[in-house]
């Protein structure tokens, strides 16, 4: 049987992969860090998902997991370890708490890679595991790849993981294992009402940046009300997992000529400016 490991299932892509992947015959361990989370997907699921109380920042909850988990393939390998958890929150570098970008590094990276490296033996680096090798698939964003101001936290996590995953990809080729990244552009997801919930109490309601940023904002929770479905999401993720030649990156992004296209081929000074203007900065005195 096809089984898959999938971080961050509680809500968003994590969820909706776990009930489509459940649904087209996958057995999935969908790691939740409530047990209320456990309860509402095993009611949701119309397959077998079978929930993990699993915070990837706690590594004892992650070895759990492991255990768990190679009990159950019985000495077959994993055919896939979807990393999705994460977080993100709104604000600009220049004052932002260094504890919560440091965060968003523990959530973003250091739990991705807790949980690649503990369950890599279980993907094939265990020579005596039987099966093909399994995949490694990084749920990463248009933020890997285009810096977004007052996301610099989020984004900078986002980039270090496309430079993992293209690490991973090619130091893991002795085991036969793969890594391939899946970037979204803007999904209908809670991330960016999580976000707008961090920064409620005003934070940076008296900073220079205060306009800048609530139509920033905006424009995000906007993006989360009308990106693609993460049902969309799942179905790419699905491909990454199953595909006889799979990419080595996945970009399913609406409007992808204006949202991926054009802003990854104009130079960063051009792209500077479209941002200044659209979310109305500008140097003092002019």
């Amino acid at each position: 049987m096809k089984t898959v490991v999938i971080t961050g299932a509680s809500t968003g892509i994590g969820e909706a992969t776990a009930l489509y992947l459940a649904k087209h015959g996958w057995c999935v361990y969908a790691g939740v860090r409530k047990q209320a989370d456990a309860d509402a997907l095993r009611a949701s699921s119309e397959g077998d998902i079978r929930p993990l109380i699993l915070d990837v920042t706690k590594q004892d909850q992650v070895d759990a997991a492991v255990r768990e988990v190679s009990a159950a393939l019985k000495g077959e390998t994993l055919t896939g370890l979807v990393n999705n958890a994460g977080i993100a929150n709104m604000g600009p570098l220049a004052i932002q708490p260094l504890d919560e970008f440091k965060a968003h590094f523990d959530v973003n990276v250091f739990g991705l890679l807790r949980a690649s490296q503990a369950f890599g033996p279980l993907l094939g680096m265990d020579p005596d595991r039987t099966g093909e090798p399994g995949r490694i698939i990084n749920i990463t964003s248009v933020g890997g790849r285009i810096s977004s101001p007052f996301l610099g936290a989020y984004t900078a996590t986002k980039h270090a993981v496309e430079a993992m995953t293209d690490s991973l990809r090619r130091e893991l080729v002795i085991f036969g294992i793969d890594a391939i990244a899946v970037g979204p552009g803007s999904v209908k997801t809670p991330i960016w009402d999580k976000a707008e919930e961090a920064n409620a109490d005003g934070a940076y309601a008296d900073s220079a940046w205060s306009n800048a940023l609530k139509e920033f904002e905006q424009v995000m929770l906007k993006g989360g009300r009308d990106g693609l479905p993460p049902e969309q999401i799942a179905k790419t993720i699905e491909i990454a997992l199953e595909d006889a030649t799979p990419r080595a990156r996945y970009a399913p992004v609406p409007n992808k000529l204006t949202n991926w296209y054009v802003p990854t081929l104009l130079p960063k000074r051009m792209l500077d400016g479209v941002f200044w203007k659209r979310f109305g900065m500008k140097k003092r005195g002019k």
